[in-house]
């Protein structure tokens, strides 16, 4: 399988996202998720964040990253790369240079390693000037604490200005972005998408499977009800969004495929997507995953999902 860079990194075209565990993926249920994700080698990316799963009943930040460094501690740090995250978790938002720095250490010690693969700034500070964020992550790189740099949720202006200011001043850039991205939400292809191109970012595009509805398992309103993920999801249920489902389907069905690898394969087709991250709750699911780097979608195929989402 190809790998697809992210600057000195060479990566499998999907990554696992690591909010579910310690939400709707427990400690002891994570290990075979995992297992399964990264059996085909080292260049497999999962990403997580200091604040996962701080919406869970019980839970306060840094549950993901606990269970993620137990997984490594039994099965070596070598087995996959990790994608982490500061600015969201409460007691540390921001990314003023003081925190990011007690951040980056915190995180380090819930993984149990010595470096992040790749480490996002979460999300725009517009309390602490670009310049000073851009500078004490750049120090990270250079003390080997974090090897590429990344960020989330910003606006392509708020992009510029950071490598911009690491230009300038001789530091490392970013060169990875995780904005929204999928069939049921688009508003990255107005400005982001032109900014990623430009820059030669590698994007890893978050709720690539709209928090489970383009899985293809909800069919209708009803399908909803008593899931974990439903209010993320549920609202996509209309005419338009179940619509599209149905030519997911039908897509799926010409390949022997499945419908959560051909929302995906959609994704990969797009310039400049390096790697979606989408998550598993069990096992079985994982393959669904893996499969979408391997699956081509014809010029036809792509024309019908694209007028399809474009509906929605």
């Amino acid at each position: 399988m190809t790998t697809r860079a992210v600057g000195s990194l060479n990566i499998f075209p999907l990554s696992l996202g690591g909010n579910v565990f310690g939400w709707t993926v427990d400690e002891a249920g994570a290990p075979a998720i995992l297992d399964a994700f990264t059996e085909g080698g080292a260049d497999r990316l999962i990403d997580t964040a200091d604040v996962y799963p701080a919406w869970a009943p019980g839970a306060a930040g840094g549950d993901s990253e606990k269970i993620l460094g137990g997984w490594l501690a039994t099965r070596g740090r070598d087995r996959a790369l990790i994608a982490t995250k500061v600015a969201k978790l409460e007691g540390r938002r921001g990314l003023s240079p003081e925190n990011v720095r007690t951040s980056v250490e915190d995180s380090l010690r819930r993984l149990g390693t010595d470096h992040i693969d790749l480490y996002y700034a979460h999300e725009e500070d517009p309390q602490t000037p670009i310049e000073q964020t851009a500078e004490v992550f750049s120090a990270l790189v250079d003390e080997g604490k974090i090897r590429e740099i990344g960020f989330s949720n910003f606006a392509a202006e708020s992009g510029r200005a950071w490598i911009q200011a690491a230009k300038s001043n001789g530091w490392h850039a970013p060169t990875a972005m995780q904005p929204e991205y999928s069939l049921v939400e688009r508003g990255y292809e107005s400005d982001l998408a032109g900014f990623a191109a430009e820059e030669g970012l590698a994007v890893l595009p978050y709720y690539s499977l709209a928090s489970g509805f383009l899985t293809g398992k909800y069919r209708s309103p009803a399908d909803f009800a008593g899931t974990a993920r439903a209010e993320g999801a549920a609202h996509y249920a209309t005419e338009a969004g179940l619509h599209l489902i149905e030519v997911l389907r039908e897509v799926a069905a010409a390949h022997g495929a499945q419908v959560v690898s051909v929302a995906l394969a959609w994704l990969l087709s797009k310039p400049q997507i390096a790697a979606p991250i989408a998550s598993a709750s069990k096992p079985a699911q994982v393959d669904g995953l893996l499969a979408a780097p391997e699956l081509s979608l014809t010029a036809a195929e792509l024309s019908a999902l694209d007028e399809a989402s474009a509906a929605v």
